[in-house]
């Protein structure tokens, strides 16, 4: 399209109120940009060589030259390339720069990046039959999940989740996965591809590049001399001048794609079909329709039956990224329930903040994701508030506070979702076993962010600040538990005792008096010593703080619960998990205390050696 037809489009006419959105993607080779004037309408599509730019932004600015004056305000690319925080470095070129520091760069108010291959997954939803070809049989499922995979530079892998309320996309570099071979040949290929790496993985094979080690590797298999070849020139030499070792080497290649399309089919239970993206396979589209890529796919031992049941297509359409990206933007831009972005809210309510409150909607605006990572001591520094206003900006904005203000920011800030929980098997390998261990604390820790009880944990840390005394009351895997907290409070020149001796624990109690806190610690919240020394301590005039489930009987006797519902089989195994989630309320709270300690001028007294703090 020319830049004389670009300018009769008036885009600044855009369907969207704000105007029209720039979109990206931007792989290793090429850079392909659009600005969306209304809800899968593109504009001004054009693709640039990334190799022709130093960097990111000149990049950025090349394309935005032809569009000087239009305003644009939301933007989002896709990267060839992990997303993990501000800061991007890209694996295959030497680029690396600062989200942020690119959405000030370019004046805009939203600025999302994803990997490619999550914005391919979610552009599937969208597609039609006259953007696909299917090759062989099977028909897709409905409401079931989708697996994407398409080599290119490198070999990008994801997975489309539907839900009640949309799809989630799956962040993956599945594309890294080893390397497994078929038969003879296969292998042959792999010893020839462990001369140049130790490590080969489904991408340094199934991609552009793969294709090329493919062709020498059988060419010294073979023992044919052949001259060095692009992929693009094997394509051309297979289907143009039919010679004999391009068409081996494509044959090769499908048949591998094809079984990296079944593992993934079975990997996430794909019955609404695998779908093959990327730029080589619409090259050779035609022939790889009758390529050995389906006999391959099904080719699965006890599993071909429940693989043919699985419909595999390749995705036909140009530029297939942009409408999945547009839809992250979109579903960013609007919210679920429709409202405006958190950005948005804190822009549009700016002015009626007070000038202190409005510094800190400032550094909110212009770095979001420090905001995220910094603790209130920080946050208030680079705003040049105190920590009270810091707190007065969140509850004016309608937030409990810092924590939940932070809560609710994130989500709005990123679109893959955290890890599931695994079982752990018997036939697991050391290395399995500890992926899933991780796995399944990090998820629940997640969980439990989401579900916190901000009200009831300022309620704890409130008495915490003025108590007099801290008892800990623990039994069993929770003694840990209450050991770590007593050493931690202690540290803040409290009086703190640790009980884990049930006989003890009525007669510690009695002696309590008002103004005393006992924090009682049980993963069941059920054991009758502890429930008759909470009783014991209620009747005395001291506050009890359990820390259990939210429908034990502790929990109904306790003056504050801050609850752990983690369900763990405690009868059968140690409650591994629980104990975490118990640790990290422990920790919550000594940040807390320390807080207070600093905003009352007494940093000397009780903000002793707390990781958290930044004072």
């Amino acid at each position: 399209m020319t830049k004389d037809l670009d300018s009769e489009q008036k885009f600044s006419r855009s369907a969207y109120a704000d105007g029209p959105r720039l979109l990206a993607d931007i792989g290793a080779t090429h850079a392909r940009f659009a600005l969306e004037t209304a809800p899968g309408v593109l504009r001004a599509v054009r693709v640039l060589k990334c190799d022709d730019y130093p960097g990111i932004v000149p990049l950025l600015h090349s394309y935005l030259a032809d569009h000087e004056g239009i305003r644009i305000n939301h933007g989002a690319f896709a990267l060839a390339n992990p997303i993990s925080g501000d800061m991007i470095r890209m694996t295959n070129r030497d680029w690396q720069f600062s989200t942020d520091e690119v959405r000030r760069e370019l004046g805009l108010s939203t600025l999302l990046i994803v990997n490619d291959f999550t914005a391919l997954a979610m552009s599937l939803p969208g597609l039609s039959g006259q953007d696909l070809m299917q090759v062989g049989g099977g028909a897709p499922a409905a409401n079931a999940v989708v697996g994407v995979l398409g080599p290119g530079t490198g070999l990008g892998v994801s997975g489309v989740i539907p839900t009640i309320d949309g799809f989630v996309t799956l962040g993956s570099e599945g594309g890294h996965m080893n390397f497994a071979p078929a038969d003879e040949r296969e292998f042959a290929i792999l010893q020839f591809a462990w001369k140049e790496w130790p490590h080969v993985s489904n991408e340094r094979l199934i991609s552009g590049p793969g294709m090329e080690i493919i062709y020498r590797a059988l060419a010294h298999r073979n023992g044919v001399k052949a001259a060095p070849r692009t992929s693009p020139d094997i394509i051309s030499g297979a289907l143009e001048q039919h010679d004999p070792l391009c068409i081996e080497t494509l044959e090769c290649f499908s048949g591998m794609l094809g079984g990296a399309a079944a593992n993934l089919a079975v990997t996430l239970g794909a019955f609404g079909g695998i779908f093959i993206g990327g730029g080589i396979v619409p090259r050779m589209a035609e022939w790889f329709a009758t390529s050995p890529f389906r006999a391959r796919f099904e080719a699965k031992g006890r599993f071909t039956d429940y693989l043919a049941q699985i419909p595999t297509y390749v995705i036909m359409t140009p530029n297939p990224a942009f409408y999945g990206v547009a839809t992250i933007l979109s579903e960013h831009l609007r919210g679920r329930s429709g409202a405006n972005t958190l950005m948005e809210r804190v822009q549009h309510l700016q002015h009626e903040l007070s000038p202190a409150e409005q510094r800190v909607a400032t550094l909110v605006l212009e770095h979001p994701r420090k905001v995220l990572g910094e603790p209130i001591a920080e946050i208030a520094r680079l705003a040049d508030v105190s920590q009270p206003t810091v707190i007065r900006f969140c509850r004016s904005l309608g937030f409990l506070g810092l924590a939940d203000f932070k809560l609710k920011f994130a989500s709005s800030l990123t679109g893959t979702i955290p890890v599931r929980h695994s079982q752990v098997r018997v036939s697991d390998s050391t290395h399995d076993l500890s992926a899933k261990v991780i796995d399944n604390t990090v998820s629940a820790i997640l969980k439990f962010r989401d579900q916190l009880d901000v009200v009831s944990i300022d309620r704890a840390i409130q008495l915490l600040r003025k108590a007099n005394r801290v008892e800990f009351y623990a039994m069993g895997n929770s003694r840990v538990v209450a050991l770590d907290g007593q050493h931690k409070f202690f540290r803040f020149r409290i009086p703190t005792a640790s009980y884990g001796d049930s006989h003890l624990f009525t007669l510690a109690a009695e002696l309590l008096k008002p103004g005393d806190v006992v924090i009682a610690i049980s993963t069941a919240g059920e054991q009758p010593e502890l429930l008759a020394a909470v009783e014991a301590a209620r009747t005395a005039g001291a506050d009890v703080i359990a820390i259990t489930g939210s429908k034990s009987a502790l929990a109904k006797k306790a003056s504050i619960c801050l609850a752990v519902d983690h369900s763990e089989d405690s009868t059968t195994f140690l409650s591994m998990i629980s104990r975490i989630l118990q640790l990290l309320l422990i920790d919550i709270m000594s940040v807390g205390i320390s807080l207070g300690a600093a905003e009352e001028g007494e940093p000397d007294k009780r903000r002793l050696l707390i990781s958290h703090l930044d004072l």
